[in-house]
Parts: C-alpha cells; sequence; structure tokens
C-alpha cells in the first residue's frame, strides 16, 4: 500500500511538471521573463527564509534528470549545490543497476565441477599450455566458458625464487652503466642532443657528446671512444629515448 501511494505521488508530480511545461510553450516571450523574474524573486526569499529546504524523491528525480539533458543546468539552482544534484545522480544510478542485478541473476554462472576438473587435468598434463590455448580447446569440445575462468582454475605451478631488481643492480653494479640522451633548447631556437654515458658504481660521467643531428653511427662511435680497447662493460641500461629514437645498438 505504501508503495502504491508513493507511486501515485510520482506519477501525480510528473504530470504537474508536464502540465507546467506545455502552459510554459503557450506563452509569450514577455509573459515568460515576468514569471521569471517572480520566480527567482520568490526562489531569493525562501533562501533568505529557509536554510535548508526540504526535497522529495521527486524533485531529486528531476534534477537527476535534467543534470543528463540540460548543458546549463547549474546556472538555474538556487536552493541546492550542484555537488548535491550529481551525488543524486550517481545515487539513481547505483540504485538502477542494483535493483537490475536483484530482479536477475547476480554474478558469473558457476562452472560444472568436471569441467573444472578437466581444466585442471589438461593444464597438468600440458604444461607449457596457458589459459586461452586451453580456452581454445574447450570451445571445439562444445564447452562454453570465458578465458578468464579457464585462468581461474589452471594449475598453478611454482616457480623457483628469483632475486629481485634491487638485488640485481647490488650485485652488479660495478660492471654496469646508463645511456640517455636530453636535449638542450639554445638562444637561436635550434635543439641539441646530448649523448651521455653514466657508470653505476660512483656516479661516474663516463662520456658525452653534443649533436645536432644524432644518427646510429654517430651514436656508435660515441660508444666505442666511451669504451676503448675492449673495456665493455657487463649490463648496459638504455632508456626509451636511447633505444628507440636512435638504434645504436648494435654497431
Amino acid at each position: 500500500m505504501h508503495l502504491l501511494r508513493r507511486f501515485l505521488d510520482l506519477a501525480f508530480s510528473a504530470l504537474q511538471v508536464l502540465a507546467a511545461a506545455v502552459s510554459v510553450a503557450l506563452k509569450s516571450r514577455a509573459v515568460l521573463q515576468l514569471e521569471n523574474l517572480a520566480l527567482r524573486h520568490q526562489l531569493g526569499v525562501l533562501r533568505r527564509s529557509v536554510k535548508r529546504p526540504k526535497l522529495t524523491s521527486t524533485d531529486r528525480l528531476l534534477w537527476a534528470w535534467l543534470c543528463e539533458v540540460w548543458i546549463d543546468w547549474r546556472s538555474a539552482l538556487v536552493i541546492v549545490k550542484p555537488e548535491t544534484i550529481i551525488a543524486w545522480h550517481r545515487k539513481g544510478f547505483r540504485l538502477f543497476w542494483t535493483w537490475k542485478v536483484r530482479r536477475g541473476r547476480p554474478g558469473r554462472p558457476p562452472v560444472p565441477k568436471d569441467v573444472r576438473e578437466l581444466i585442471r587435468k589438461m593444464s597438468r598434463d600440458n604444461p607449457l599450455w596457458g589459459a586461452p590455448r586451453i580456452h581454445g580447446e574447450l570451445l571445439k569440445l562444445g564447452i562454453d566458458i570465458g578465458e578468464t575462468s579457464v585462468g581461474k582454475y589452471i594449475v598453478r605451478r611454482r616457480k623457483p625464487p628469483s632475486q629481485t631488481w634491487r638485488t640485481f643492480l647490488e650485485n652488479h653494479v660495478k660492471t654496469m652503466v646508463s645511456i640517455d640522451f636530453f636535449t638542450v633548447p639554445t638562444i637561436r631556437f635550434q635543439v641539441l642532443y646530448v649523448f651521455l654515458v653514466l657508470a653505476h658504481d660512483r656516479r661516474r660521467i663516463v662520456h658525452f657528446n653534443v649533436t645536432a643531428h644524432p644518427t646510429a653511427e654517430w651514436t656508435g662511435q660515441q660508444l666505442r671512444e666511451a669504451f676503448p680497447f675492449e673495456q665493455v662493460p657487463r649490463y648496459c641500461c638504455e632508456t626509451a629515448t636511447a633505444s628507440s629514437a636512435v638504434n645504436f645498438g648494435r654497431t
């Protein structure tokens, strides 16, 4: 009974809004301007006298709809803040999807036990198969299942522990260098490219040079000058600029 009364109130309020819209369409421009002035004056009086007006669900629904279809809806706000309207709209969105989920079947459909066992068996018998390959084989057998569900039930194999990136740097810092390019704008609006080689053991600058037109041959020559007589480091860290912008790497 309470829900029926609430529905009737909402329908009556909607009819009132529709009737007001129809009456506005039939009025002249001068009458509309005078009515707008009178309504804004009453809103100003209401704002001065009432600190926090009470709004019904119909009011919130109307403004949530207006903020969706009217670009300049913020200019007409007097009794509430724009953030409040946006919050109402988001709340209505959450309520809609909550209602939709409760109406239907929530979540993904459960995977049968025999399919789960088949996924694990295929994963154990074929260690090199990943979720995409097993998913494809299951589709060939007529088993309709998502690839993410297959990845959930495949066998997880323990991998041997590997050292962290920090441990690797600490172990090989003496045999590691970094190379990079950076740009320097000149007073004549030109751009110079600075090639830099940095040793990690003591943060020492091994070599640098400047050019306006970097090429692979020029960069390779800089590497030969930085590490003469086969004094080549074991590890070299390249940034995206150094490795992709100029392909010096294998000269």
